[in-house]
């Protein structure tokens, strides 16, 4: 599938994804990352599986995949709106572990924590201007829907 084939949410989804690892802003994340993002999205796969993947989007040799790519990857595990939906579950339960309290909302701080996890070499300053762009309205919390 690509970018246009996707509705709003998936798209959303998908992007968010994708800028979590495109920490840089430039447009491409690393091979070496798509393993982690499926893993976010409920998929985990071996090495070669996700190689293999990879192959058939990206038949250069730069290492690096671009949104449009990632979408046709990512295409294999969103099909249909069910999938949409049991992804959605398992995003909203991953953030729920993180939600320790039920309140329906993390704090910029535990957010903070969470991306340092995921990339302990991530810069003051990219940590920054990723909350920065997560917590737009400047409130310190972020809820799963993004209206926090």
């Amino acid at each position: 599938m690509a970018e246009g084939e996707y509705d709003k949410d998936q798209l959303r989804i998908l992007r968010n994804a994708f800028k979590a690892f495109d920490l840089e802003g430039t447009g491409f994340i690393d091979h070496s990352d798509v393993s982690a993002i499926l893993e976010i999205l409920g998929q985990k796969l071996e090495p070669p599986a996700v190689k293999a993947l990879i192959k058939e989007v990206d038949k250069g040799t730069t290492g690096k995949l671009n949104f449009s790519q990632f979408c046709k990857l990512a295409a294999r595990f969103i099909e249909v709106e069910e999938d949409v939906g049991a992804l959605q579950a398992e995003l909203k339960e991953a953030f729920r572990v993180y939600d320790k309290e039920g309140k329906g909302y993390l704090t910029v701080a535990t957010l903070r924590g969470i991306l340092h996890e995921l990339d302990d070499k991530i810069s003051s300053q990219d940590l920054d201007s990723i909350i920065e762009e997560i917590d737009a309205d400047g409130s310190g919390t972020v809820d799963f829907d993004g209206e926090h």
